[in-house]
Formats: structure tokens, C-alpha cells, sequence
């Protein structure tokens, strides 16, 4: 099934993708069924579970649940409005929904981490019921929030079919379809995902679309250099890309011989100026996580303004080609840390990135092939231990390195024909099955790893 580029980049909120974006989507998702469905004043029950309840305090995933079930969604989400409706829950202890229903729910009594049940689809999984003045269920869901943003319910988890039929010219499954597909009209990578977007949506609209994902990108990178102080949950972590930057600037500004391998600070800052904001709560996109949110921005910055004769005409080509290895990660494996590991978020990220970098710099099909395999497989095994369930350290410097080595993997496959050993499937179904292979503790739940073996109070 195509994967659009809009659904791998979606505009959110910090600091979690999965454990803040999703649970404000499955709490907005219960709203409105509970709107179609009931008619008289009831109150709530949310449960959760899995890597939701032992990391939700550090991800903010009770907020985003509670913001959810008011009526917001990531896209819109705005801090001045939803410290309003935290603040007018705390004193009410009412929801009231948009066909006037008054709904009883007190987050501190009805909202219940459960840390020793796991529910069977998915270690991200939530559950809410609406109860009548008897504690009887008038209405009762589960969710899962698999990654990126992505919410299923169970009855979607447990019947894996196309929730939403897409009519595109090109289907396919697999970088070997893809590969096929790409041989046989003679395309790039880029024209035919774009073929199959502008099938969707107008031609302007698809235009229009990927550059505000850019200009969003590109804006959470700004504003992470050029902000400063520490960041939130209590860690103590200080915000670093800004100073960096000054460092490399007033460099740069000096002396002409600067150190050839100072071209990896540069790439770092970017990325690491992205997950500084979403560590923070703010606006980023999904890419194809929050976690891993900065890798492809700081990849694309780098093209932009380092390599010679770099042009934002590019931009698009870079996108698209870097959407299209994420829907295949996402419908053949994994990009949720709590399922595989961090090596689906900034392991992903990594391939993606290099996918896109290597097109614009003139990579034919299977060198791109290539260089996100070589990206992929090198981020293997990765686990994820987020200290204090916090996507701060190490997750911040982590996508500065998978920067790096996105960008490394692109000018190897450059240096070759796009033969090699290892195709990008088999990796990825290699990512799949050590990620399922893994202990959940080295999975989201910080019960494992740097988590554990690094004194955080």
C-alpha cells in the first residue's frame, strides 16, 4: 500500500510522537465517536498501558490524552489554550462535548497508569470507556499508538487491512517493487512518488504542502539555535545547539582553515536544534518521528547550505525520495522505539535521509537503494533507553550522529553502482526481527540501558 509523504511528515507536537501526538489523537478519536454515540452526562475512564504508562510522565502523554479527549489535535495544538483547558479541567472536573453532553472526568482519580498489563497488539496500547452513574460502560475503545503519530484502534490492529483504499499509479510494497517499478518507466525514485501524490491532491496543493513541511522543518531548526536555558522534566539538560552554532559561526568567520571534520558539527547542530525544541514541546514534523525528528531536516540543511550548487528546487525531490523509504519501513517493519528500538525511529530517519540526499546529488535508483541501506544497517541493534523516560538524552545527540551518518551513507553509494551485498528489504526485515527479538526493557520503557545505568536525580 502507497504511503504518502503526508502521512510520514505529519506537523505536531513535542516531545513524543508516539507518546504525545498519538494519545491526543486516540483521546480526540474517542471524543467524537462517544459524540455520535451518547446523549446524557457520563464520565471517563483512560488506562495506560505498556510503554504508554512507564515513560507517559517524561513524554507528557497523560497532558496530550487529556487535551485529546477536550478537543485538540498535534496539528493545531496551541500552549496558550491548552494551559486554559488544563487549567478549567482542574477546577471542574468536566468535559463538555461539542453536542453540549457534560462529561465527569477527574485526570488524578480517572486517569490510571497501568504499568503490569501489556494489551496484546502493541506495547503502546490505551483504553477508555465512558460509565453511566452506575459504573456501568455505555462505550469502551482501545487504541495504539504505533509510531509516528499513527493511531489504530484494536478491531484496525487486529484486521490489518487498508483503512484507507488509495487509487495511485504506482503501488508498491517494497524497494524491490519500487526498484521494478523505476527500471521499467525509466523514473526516478522522486517521479514516481510524486506521479502517485499529485493522483491524491492537486498538483499546486501537493507543491504547496511538502514546502510548508520544509519551512516548518527549517523553523524548528532556527529556533533551536537560537534558544537557550535548560530544558523541561528535570534532568537538568542544557540546551547546546545554540551555542554550538555560535562557536561554528564565529569560526567560520575567523580563519579559513577550519578542520575538514567540522563539517559534522555543523550537521550535528542542525539536528540536534530540532529534538532541543521537541524536547522543549514544541512544533516539529514527524520524521518519520518526533524522536527522530531532526535527521532529515539537518540532512536536507546541510545539502542546502554547504554543498556547492545546492538549490531549494531541490527540496521537493529530497522529500518525496525520503517519504518513500519511510512507507516502506512502515508497512514492512517498524518506526516505533517502544516496538524495535530506536534503531526504527533515528535508524529509519537515517535511511531516509540518506535516501533523499543521495537523489539530489544526482544518485540514480539504486544507489539510493544503497545509501539508506548502508544508513539502515548501521543503526541495527540500537536500543532505546530515554533517561527518565525523557526524549532528551540520549535521544538529542542521537539524531545528530544519525545526521552524520545519513549523510556519510549517501556519499558512499555515490562512490558505487548501487550494487552491494545486503538489499535495503533485508535490513529492514533484519531491524524488524531484532527489534520483536529485543527485551522490553531496552524498548521506550527506560527499564533498561543508559536508563538505568546513569545516575538522573
Amino acid at each position: 500500500m502507497f504511503v504518502s509523504a503526508f502521512d510520514i511528515f505529519k506537523i505536531g507536537v513535542g516531545p513524543s510522537s508516539s507518546h504525545t501526538m498519538g494519545p491526543m489523537v486516540a483521546g480526540n478519536r474517542f471524543r467524537k465517536q462517544i459524540e455520535n454515540k451518547i446523549n446524557q452526562p457520563c464520565g471517563l475512564r483512560a488506562t495506560l498501558h505498556g510503554s504508554l504508562a512507564y515513560t507517559g510522565k517524561g513524554h507528557a502523554t497523560d497532558r496530550a490524552l487529556i487535551l485529546g479527549l477536550a478537543g485538540m489535535l498535534p496539528e493545531y495544538y496551541n500552549y496558550e489554550r491548552a494551559e486554559q483547558i488544563l487549567e478549567n479541567l482542574s477546577k471542574r472536573h468536566t468535559i463538555t462535548l461539542d453536542n453540549g453532553v457534560v462529561i465527569k472526568f477527574d485526570p488524578a482519580i480517572h486517569l490510571i497508569f497501568d504499568y503490569q498489563t501489556k494489551l496484546p497488539a502493541h506495547t503502546n496500547g490505551l483504553a477508555i470507556s465512558a460509565i453511566d452513574s452506575n459504573d456501568n460502560i455505555l462505550f469502551k475503545e482501545k487504541y495504539y499508538s504505533i509510531g509516528g503519530g499513527f493511531v489504530l484502534t484494536e478491531e484496525e490492529m487486529m484486521n490489518p487491512v487498508a483503512l484507507e483504499q488509495r487509487n495511485v499509479p504506482f503501488e508498491y510494497s517494497s524497494m524491490e517493487d519500487l526498484l521494478k517499478i523505476t527500471e521499467d518507466t525509466q523514473q526516478s525514485i522522486y517521479e514516481i512518488v510524486l506521479a502517485n501524490e499529485e493522483s491524491l491532491r492537486p498538483p499546486d496543493e501537493v507543491f504547496d504542502l511538502i514546502i510548508e513541511i520544509w519551512m516548518i522543518m527549517n523553523n524548528c531548526i532556527e529556533s533551536g539555535m537560537s534558544s537557550r536555558g535548560i530544558l523541561p522534566g528535570g534532568l537538568g539538560v542544557q540546551r547546546r545547539a545554540g551555542v554550538i552554532y555560535d562557536d561554528l559561526v564565529e569560526e567560520k568567520s575567523l580563519t579559513n582553515q577550519v578542520a575538514p571534520h567540522t563539517i559534522n558539527d555543523w550537521i550535528s547542530v542542525y539536528a540536534m536544534a530540532v529534538n532541543e525544541e521537541n524536547a522543549n514541546g514544541g512544533q516539529v514534523v514527524t520524521a518519520p518521528t518526533n524522536g527522530a525528528a531532526g535527521v532529515v531536516p539537518a540532512t536536507l540543511k546541510y545539502y542546502l547550505e554547504h554543498v556547492p550548487n545546492a538549490t531549494d528546487d531541490k527540496i521537493p525531490e529530497f522529500l518525496f525520495t525520503a517519504s518513500a523509504i519511510g512507507g516502506i519501513i512502515k508497512s514492512n517493519a517498524s518506526i516505533s522505539g517502544a516496538e524495535c528500538g530506536c534503531q526504527a525511529e533515528v535508524g529509519s530517519a537515517s535511511a531516509m535521509a540518506a535516501a533523499g540526499l543521495c537523489a539530489v546529488l544526482g544518485g540514480n535508483p539504486r544507489q539510493v537503494e544503497n545509501a539508506s541501506e548502508i544508513a539502515l544497517e548501521h543503526h541495527l541493534g540500537m536500543i532505546c533507553d530515554p533517561i527518565k523516560g525523557l526524549v532528551q538524552v540520549p535521544c538529542i545527540e542521537r539524531n545528530g550522529l544519525g545526521a552524520v551518518k545519513a549523510v556519510s551513507a549517501a556519499s558512499l553509494s555515490l562512490r558505487g553502482t548501487g550494487k552491494h551485498i545486503v538489499p535495503l528489504d533485508s535490513c529492514i526485515q533484519t531491524m524488524y526481527q531484532t527489534g520483536l527479538d529485543m527485551n522490553e526493557k531496552y524498548k521506550e520503557t527506560s527499564l533498561g540501558g543508559l536508563a538505568v545505568n546513569v545516575p538522573n536525580c
